[in-house]
Formats: C-alpha cells, sequence, structure tokens
C-alpha cells in the first residue's frame, strides 16, 4: 500500500521587530543564527527583505525602533531585469537605479524609444496600475550611473524645488585624453547655449550665463590617458564634458566636446555617488556604483 503524499508548507516569514537604530545589515546578521555577509547580501539582492511592507535592498539602510523586518523564504516576485537598468534601492517613495550608456533617461519628443522612465514605469505598474513613476533629473544618453525617480508629484516637486539643498554630494568618473598637468583642482567658468548648435559655451568671465564649479581629482594615469574623479558643486547642462574640453583634457569618446579618441566605444563618463537628504526621511542615504570595468582597463 503506497504511503499517503505529504504536503510540506511553503516556510513562513520570518519576523523582527526593531527595538534600537541599527544598519539592516548589522541587524540581519544578529538576527540570522550566524548567516555569513554574503547570505544576508544574497537575500537582499533578491529582494526578499521587507522593512514596514516595503522591500529593501540596500545592506546600511537605516533601521529605526519600531520598524518591522520581514525575511521571506522565497524571492521576492517582482524584480525589474533589463539589460540597460538595474534598480539599487527602492522604498514608497523613490526608485534609485543604475542607468547604463546608450539609454535615455526620459523621451525627447514623440517617438516610441525605450527610456528609463519608459522602463521603469511599466515596472512599477506591474504591482498597481495606479502606481507613477517621476522624472527628478538626467543623464546625459551616454552617460551612465546613479539616477532617481519619485514615486509621487509631491515628492518629485520637493527634490527638484530644493535639489542644490537636498543634494550634499555627486560624484562622477570620467576617463579624458592626456595626463593631467594637475594632480588636483578647480574648474570655474560661465556656460551659456548656442540655440542653434545645442553646444554649451563656456566663458571665464560673467557673461550673462550659468556659473559653473567643478572639481577634479586624478586617480589614475598614463602617457595617453586619465581617470578622473570629478565632484560637481553645481548641475548644469553638460558642465563636465564642457569643462574638461576647457581645459585641454576632453572626455574620450566624447566628438561634440573636442574627443578625437574612442578607445572604450562609448563616452567616459559615469555617475558614480549620489548622496541627499531623503526626502521624507530626511536622513542622508548614499548610494554608489562600481566603476565601469572598461574605465579602468586601459590602465592594465
Amino acid at each position: 500500500m503506497r504511503g499517503k503524499t505529504k504536503f510540506i508548507p511553503a516556510p513562513k516569514p520570518t519576523h523582527f521587530k526593531v527595538t534600537e537604530e541599527v544598519e539592516l545589515m548589522t541587524f540581519l546578521l544578529s538576527k540570522m543564527g550566524g548567516m555569513s555577509r554574503n547570505s544576508v547580501k544574497s537575500l537582499l539582492a533578491h529582494r526578499q527583505v521587507m522593512v514596514n511592507t516595503t522591500i529593501i535592498t540596500l545592506y546600511n539602510y537605516k533601521l529605526k525602533p519600531n520598524d518591522l523586518v520581514v525575511v521571506n523564504s522565497s524571492r521576492g516576485n517582482i524584480e525589474l531585469t533589463h539589460p540597460k537598468l538595474r534598480i539599487i534601492f527602492e522604498d514608497a517613495d523613490l526608485i534609485i537605479v543604475e542607468k547604463k550608456e546608450g539609454l535615455l533617461t526620459v523621451s525627447t519628443g514623440d517617438n516610441d524609444e525605450t527610456t528609463a522612465f519608459s522602463i521603469l514605469r511599466n515596472h512599477v505598474k506591474k504591482s498597481s496600475p495606479n502606481n507613477r513613476i517621476y522624472s527628478v533629473h538626467r543623464l546625459d544618453r551616454e552617460t551612465s550611473g546613479v539616477l532617481m525617480f519619485a514615486k509621487s508629484r509631491e515628492v518629485q516637486l520637493a527634490l527638484q524645488e530644493h535639489w542644490h539643498n537636498v543634494v550634499t554630494r555627486r560624484v562622477y568618473v570620467a576617463l579624458v585624453e592626456g595626463k593631467m598637468e594637475k594632480e588636483q583642482d578647480t574648474i570655474v567658468t560661465w556656460l551659456s547655449e548656442n540655440e542653434k548648435s545645442l553646444k554649451i559655451h563656456s566663458s571665464d568671465s560673467d557673461n550673462g550665463g550659468q556659473q559653473a564649479v567643478t572639481h577634479y581629482r586624478c586617480v589614475k594615469s598614463n602617457d595617453n590617458f586619465s581617470l578622473l574623479e570629478i565632484e560637481l558643486e553645481t548641475g548644469r547642462k553638460n558642465q563636465i564634458r564642457v569643462h574638461m574640453e576647457r581645459i585641454g583634457h576632453p572626455i574620450v569618446g566624447d566628438k561634440k566636446y573636442g574627443a578625437g579618441s574612442s578607445p572604450i566605444d562609448r563616452l567616459g563618463l559615469h555617475a558614480r555617488v549620489l548622496a541627499f537628504y531623503h526626502p521624507i526621511t530626511l536622513e542622508i542615504v548614499s548610494f554608489e556604483t562600481p566603476v565601469p570595468r572598461n574605465f579602468l582597463s586601459i590602465f592594465h
């Protein structure tokens, strides 16, 4: 006589109540019975951890007393998989992504071209047709890196209207032509746009344009190229590209602004770090992405 088939119920989610301020990684390591850091990172990457009903993937997310942390046994069922866009962080108010080069942030016309905005709009609608996203800032099509979107019009406006006070750090890496004469420097010019060519022009004196301030530090260099870490004090259109041309070290692949080479078959500009005051919690949050490998391969 055959034995009866046993149906094993799916493991129930594990719930933890937070009693003190602590980073999510530290909290999970203390609660998950000897689990390694890599195992905890895997839980986060597979969207198995929720804080107060929101999936959290950021290991240094700040927990507060009375937060409820839920660890699910199965992977999160709504996960964005797109070759040009990766979600770094998502909560009830924001989505932070890493955009690859070649993808527009938002549409520039009436065409149906896929953009970061359209990919995310379709993503959030999978959870509910009423969900929306709103563009907060932009990266050029050929620039990769950290990009932020809001989930409500109110959050979008709060971020845009107070952008210079909200954002505490914007760090880029740029692969530029030539060996730098100075290890570090600050570039200050005034920028204005030519309405016909749509090219930004730079002036050393105030010509009625917008003042632009760029700080740079040389990280690596050889006889032909330099890798710079660039911190923006102002965020003008094409600011880094214009300033690099201005000092005689255009960004590789940037024909519009003086480049004569394209050794990595893309624009050598990547938005690596974005730190800002969260519009709801008012805490500083920081998001980082790695330097693209082909930027570094030039120096091997």
